[in-house]
């Protein structure tokens, strides 16, 4: 059991780890989109690599990734699974009407949603359709599948417009030869 005198020591401790954390919404600056942007190209950069390419020192910078962190700007960090070759996973950028768009029915087609794993990325949006999904398949095949037995079936749906993407620009085109 903690004593009255440990529990202050350690608010103590606490207050002066975390010191300025809950001000950060007022302190974002230049310099945190610069260290954001450099994340978000390769999170695995070193803390020193990042500090050099934006001119801190990597205390400074090690010390604004962590502010950014409790801050709620940086939620997490993930792998992009991979081995596979460029053009072997068909993307497909897909726009969802739905009949109505209340509450109720967007949470369910929301919840449909994240019971399927080749759903990558879904946005709800304004405008002519309610959502935009990213869709990651195997084929254009498995992409017909999953169209007919999930998207189709899922609540609320009335109207499925699909794009397959030929490839991503921002990413290099490897020398086929």
């Amino acid at each position: 059991m903690q004593s009255a005198d440990d529990h202050s020591i350690f608010s103590a401790y606490m207050a002066y780890r975390f010191s300025g954390f809950e001000h950060m919404a007022m302190s974002f600056d230049n310099m945190d989109r610069a260290i954001l942007r450099l994340l978000k190209l390769n999170a695995r950069r070193s803390n020193a690599e990042i500090a050099a390419e934006v001119g801190l020192s990597p205390s400074a910078c090690h010390r604004r990734i962590r502010q950014l962190e409790a801050g709620g700007y940086i939620r997490g960090y993930t792998v992009v699974a991979g081995g596979r070759d460029d053009n072997s996973l068909v993307n497909v950028l897909v726009q969802v009407t739905l009949d109505r768009q209340t509450e109720d029915h967007l949470a369910r087609f929301e919840h449909a949603v994240r019971q399927c794993p080749e759903i990558r990325e879904c946005f709800l949006m304004t405008g002519a359709v309610d959502y935009w999904l990213r869709v990651e398949a195997d084929s254009v095949d498995a992409y017909e599948r999953i169209h007919s037995e999930i998207l189709s079936r899922m609540p609320g749906v009335t109207r499925i417009n699909s794009s397959i993407a030929m490839r991503d620009a921002l990413r290099p085109r490897r020398n086929k030869g």
